[in-house]
Formats: C-alpha cells, structure tokens, sequence
C-alpha cells in the first residue's frame, strides 16, 4: 500500500506559478498528476518514472508545467508556470505503471484556483 499526500495548491492569479508536491511512502514504477476541473471528466497532465526519469506530457501543459522527482525523498514535484483561469481544478498525484497507464494509489487532491 502507498500513501501519497499532495501538497502545494492554493489560489493564484493569472500568469502566476504554483509548485505542488505529492509525497509518496513508497515507491511505484513511476507517478503521474492529473485533475479534475467542476463538471469535467479527469484530465491527464503527465507522468514521471522513478528509474529512468523518462516524462510524458499532455499537449495542454507542455511547456507551462514540468514535473520533477526526488529518489531520495520520494517526493514528486509539478512546476506550474503561465496559470490560466481554465487551469483551475483539483489536482491529483497517482503512483502506479504510467507505462500501461495503470494507477493504483491516488492522493486525496489539493485545489488549484486562477483568477483573471
């Protein structure tokens, strides 16, 4: 069983950053963030693996976020730069196989509010 605590979100204006953690107690093939904004089905935002460090993102943060890892904290970390007001939902840490896009473990979220 892997606990992962998200951290980080808060409220921002547009154009802003924010750095969300998740913090995992243990380790997993590699770990990816999503959200989910009011009345929208679950996004994909990206993943990382643990090993190899290989990321994958989606089309509608590439270049605006960047995920990050710490091995020895295992502690995962995503760089949101550019905030837009579309950008806010709860975002979620999940640890699992990104490979097969299969996640087993799923933080509780934190909010992540833009104003314009």
């Amino acid at each position: 069983q892997v606990q992962l605590v998200e951290s980080g979100g808060g409220s921002v204006q547009a154009g802003g950053s924010l750095r969300l953690s998740c913090a995992a107690s243990g380790r997993t093939f590699g770990m990816g963030w999503f959200r989910q904004a009011p009345g929208k089905e679950r996004e994909f935002l990206v993943t990382i693996n643990w090993k190899s460090g290989n990321t994958y993102y989606a089309d509608s943060v590439k270049g605006r976020f960047t995920i990050s890892k710490d091995n020895v904290k295992n502690t995962v970390y995503l760089q949101m730069n550019s905030l837009k007001p579309e950008d806010t939902a709860v975002y979620y840490c999940a640890a699992g196989n990104p490979e097969i896009g299969k996640y087993d473990y799923w933080g509780a979220g934190t909010q992540v509010t833009v104003s314009s």
